[in-house]
């Protein structure tokens, strides 16, 4: 059983901290949320490194939203529809295409500068989208751009508090109701954080596997600590992994993104032969989970570890224009994408699932909230349409703020003391951390089947011990919250017995209407639930 807090602690003993609403992250969802909710409250912002460290920096595609008379909403909800296989909420999505164009505007706004053509919005298209709806901003640095306006915000706000290098270790609860956060400071002393709403904003979980697009800090915090604070977890089976990150000798897992496609680039396996027409007819602009599986499959055919992306029949003008940061990027290594087939494997990117929502961003535990990457809002379903994830941010940030706004103030700090037998000293944990990885990329990744799983989860099973250990420093923290999230993972992957969206199993190839078009649900005292799906 995973306890529900990590550390003993006395709330009486530590020094308590007050304000309104605490944020847990500075991606778009964190910043955006931050902003909008200090118009009427005062915030305290949390995030473990800096104000411009989050995933939301490395987003290049852009951001999805109806913004010309050729496009409607009804096509960005089919398309998002289609996408999620069966398993997304259509109130959800409903809310997400209506909601995100005022979203996009509210960017605008507070300084994000969107490329233009002539005058008008630039609007691009990405796989699997039936229309051009992408803004992009400098061509494929949009998250960038995006923290780049909002962080600026951020620090021009009086009543914005900014934590840096702060780790938030547990969210407190009394009575089934969320009312702050244990904090670790850097210098070690813990404080309690007290709010009438916490908000985390603490992305995903994309370092549970070691070839990822994510950054070092993407450890699932926020999933592990709504778990352990008696949250419903949903859909974690669900892991999205880019069909196209940089496969090269001495380089990251640099994203190359899905707008390089959408551009014309085409697949190339090391034959040199062209390969998606052999499996969807959306050829390169098919859903991720089918483009990353087809790579998969031709570089089994061909004993190869990685394809080619080629886009080197396009202007090189456009290219270089278009997309000015993958192009340098790939440059430094010696690649030119105007000219060169550019190296490319999958590599974990996306996390459908996390802590469940409602439409207004509260989890089930009263006034705890998510939003991003983090939550599990039903928009998603089993597969997230490209350049969908910061307009969620955005859409559900605002609807979080205009909730918290009815809240009434904390009245009472809670009496809480943990006292355990912790019994051991944490063994070193960055070989932990590497072993967990390989285990997840070996059983619980791209294709999946029950063997690999239980072989997975009793690996996983032998790292528990370490719930028992007295935890100090935030790479412990991050493994214990890294362990919690395979768990969830590999349970879910198990449970379903179908293959659907980013979750495949070869044992069962087949997407099964009938028995699982549902969705499964961790609790940590009620351990998996199942949830039938609302029908259209």
């Amino acid at each position: 059983m995973i306890p529900q807090y990590l550390v003993d602690f006395s709330i009486d003993q530590i020094p308590h901290i007050h304000t309104d609403v605490i944020v847990i992250g500075s991606g778009i969802a964190g910043l955006f949320t931050a902003i909008k909710a200090s118009k009427d409250s005062d915030v305290v912002m949390i995030t473990k490194k800096t104000l411009l460290d989050s995933n939301t920096r490395y987003a290049q595609g852009g951001i999805a939203a109806v913004m010309n008379e050729k496009d409607s909403p009804a096509y960005h909800r089919q398309d998002t529809l289609i996408a999620g296989a069966g398993l997304c909420s259509v109130e959800a999505v409903n809310v997400l295409v209506h909601e995100g164009p005022d979203g996009v505007k509210d960017l605008m706004k507070l300084g994000t500068q969107f490329d233009e053509e002539n005058g008008e919005i630039a609007l691009t298209k990405e796989g699997a989208h039936s229309q051009r709806r992408i803004l992009h901003a400098h061509g494929d640095a949009t998250g960038a751009e995006i923290v780049r306006a909002l962080s600026n915000q951020v620090s021009d706000r009086e009543n914005i508090e900014m934590w840096d290098d702060h780790f938030v270790i547990d969210l407190i609860t009394n009575d089934g109701e969320c009312c702050g956060a244990l904090v670790q400071k850097p210098d070690g002393e813990r404080v309690y954080v007290q709010g009438k709403a916490v908000v985390l904003c603490t992305g995903g979980s994309g370092q549970l596997f070691r070839y990822t697009t994510n950054p070092i800090i993407a450890t699932g915090d926020g999933v592990a600590m709504a778990y352990r604070a008696g949250a419903l977890i949903k859909d974690m089976e669900f892991i999205q992994f880019h069909p196209t990150a940089l496969y090269y000798p001495g380089a990251p897992r640099f994203l190359i993104s899905e707008a390089v496609r959408g551009e014309g680039a085409v697949l190339r396996n090391i034959k040199g032969e062209r390969f998606m027409d052999q499996y969807h007819t959306q050829m390169e602009l098919a859903p991720r989970d089918v483009v990353a599986r087809a790579i998969v499959s031709e570089m089994a055919k061909t004993n190869s570890t990685f394809v080619y992306l080629d886009i080197s029949h396009e202007s090189p003008d456009m290219v270089k224009h278009r997309f000015p940061t993958i192009y340098q990027f790939c440059l430094d290594y010696g690649l030119d994408l105007t000219i060169d087939w550019i190296p490319v494997a999958p590599a974990a990117h996306y996390m459908m699932g996390g802590v469940k929502t409602d439409l207004n961003g509260e989890t089930s535990v009263k006034r705890l909230f998510a939003c991003g990457e983090v939550s599990s809002t039903g928009v998603h379903g089993a597969n997230r349409l490209a350049s969908n994830s910061l307009s969620e941010a955005i859409v559900f940030g605002r609807r979080i703020v205009n909730q918290i706004n009815q809240l009434s103030p904390l009245k009472h700090v809670p009496k809480i003391k943990v006292e355990t037998d912790r019994k051991y000293n944490t063994q070193a944990v960055v070989e932990r951390r590497l072993k967990l990885q390989k285990i997840m990329l070996r059983y619980v990744g791209l294709e999946r089947t029950l063997k690999g799983l239980d072989k997975g989860l009793a690996e996983l099973k032998r790292q528990l011990p370490v719930f028992e250990s007295h935890l100090t420093k935030l790479e412990e923290f991050e493994f214990v919250n890294l362990l919690t999230c395979a768990m969830l993972t590999a349970e879910g992957a198990k449970v379903r017995e179908e293959s659907r969206g980013a979750h495949y199993r070869e044992d069962f190839p087949e997407r099964d209407e009938i028995v699982w078009r549902k969705h499964i649900l961790h609790h940590r005292d009620q351990g998996i639930v199942e949830e039938c799906i609302e029908h259209d």
